[in-house]
């Protein structure tokens, strides 16, 4: 199967039917993961935490606030330009406990492996994901290994919790946005999401495209001490930025527009959208995060931002507002506008 076929198949894939049974969709961040989410799994735990739908949960422990937060990396293949599973689960752990305003305590490591995985490849992972931890300053400190037959595991599963502990004063959530706020992001959106898809489908997009992943902890530091009224964070992972602004609009009951010529997109990012006709708005990053700050501090939370060289690509790219609550509309490059909704799915599954 040459190149063009191969983005044939990506661009136009078989149609899903809803026949009562687990879909791909409703693990892709869209509409059917938030009907899953809102159907079953609210009504059965009745948490006002969980009902908050944050990147993690904030307990208060005696006077100590902590934030808490697992996720589960499924990402295929495990090895990708910029990164891999290992690196991919410590940063996606660490960047929903900073997401939360917090600061990395320690993570949990729970690996599922497929019998006949390499021994070389889980050694690789190990030491990335030991790598990871040290540049952050993390320890795992406890963990979990189970092996399942040959054929029915896809290599390698991790599972990674973390807690953290909030900075005084700090009180960032997605229902505290509102009316007036700027909305920023660290940087260019769609790298991570685009590096992926080539390398599992072994496509040569004549670019060093690379994965985002990383850890935004130290711009989000840099953000915090300058402006400690930070509203809300949120990093745009499954769904890309479309779906994580929709969360926040549904979450304050506020409206969000956003410019399209003000959201970075690096050129090959785009291109490799335009030939597979996917939105780069949808595209998922592991290595960027949304912030919705009071307008009169946005260029101070920018300037911090961009102060670093991982964020230098950081821009503001909308504002909160009062009309269509619930809603994000976009101001396109020509001037038009068009509402932007949560996809049923994913455009590129198994992406993290």
């Amino acid at each position: 199967m040459n190149d063009f076929e191969k983005l044939a198949r990506l661009a136009c894939p078989l149609p899903h039917n809803d026949d009562g049974v687990v879909q791909m969709a409703h693990g892709g961040g869209g509409r059917k993961m938030a009907q899953l989410i809102e159907q079953m799994f609210l009504p059965a735990f009745q948490s006002d935490t969980l009902a908050q739908l944050g990147d993690g949960a904030v307990v208060s422990i005696g006077s100590e606030r902590l934030a808490f937060t697992t996720d589960t990396f499924v990402v295929q293949p495990p090895f990708f330009p910029g990164g891999d599973i290992g690196s991919l689960a410590v940063h996606g752990t660490v960047n929903d406990l900073a997401m939360c305003g917090a600061e990395p305590v320690a993570l949990s490591l729970g690996l599922v492996l497929e019998e006949g995985f390499a021994m070389a490849d889980l050694q690789h992972i190990v030491a990335s994901i030991a790598a990871a931890c040290s540049e952050i300053g993390v320890s795992v400190v406890t963990g979990d290994t189970k092996v399942v037959d040959r054929g029915k595991g896809d290599g390698i599963y991790i599972n990674t919790s973390g807690i953290g502990r909030l900075r005084s004063g700090i009180h960032v959530g997605p229902q505290r946005a509102a009316v007036g706020d700027a909305i920023l992001v660290s940087g260019p959106v769609g790298d991570h999401g685009i590096a992926v898809m080539a390398a599992r489908n072994g496509i040569a997009l004549q670019t060093e495209l690379k994965s985002d992943s990383a850890a935004v902890l130290p711009l989000v530091r840099a953000m915090l001490d300058r402006v400690p009224t930070v509203k809300t964070m949120r990093d745009p992972t499954r769904g890309g930025l479309a779906t994580a602004l929709c969360e926040i609009a549904v979450s304050s009951q506020v409206g969000i527009r956003i410019d399209e010529s003000a959201v970075p997109v690096r050129p090959e990012v785009r291109g490799a959208c335009e030939l597979l006709g996917f939105d780069p708005l949808y595209v998922a990053c592991e290595g960027r995060f949304l912030a919705i700050v009071p307008a009169e501090q946005a260029d101070a939370a920018l300037a911090a931002v961009q102060a670093l060289p991982a964020g230098a690509g950081a821009r503001r790219i909308g504002e909160v507002t009062e009309k269509e609550s619930g809603r994000v509309v976009l101001r396109t490059r020509i001037g038009s506008h068009r509402r932007l909704e949560r996809l049923s799915g994913e455009q590129l599954p198994r992406i993290c």
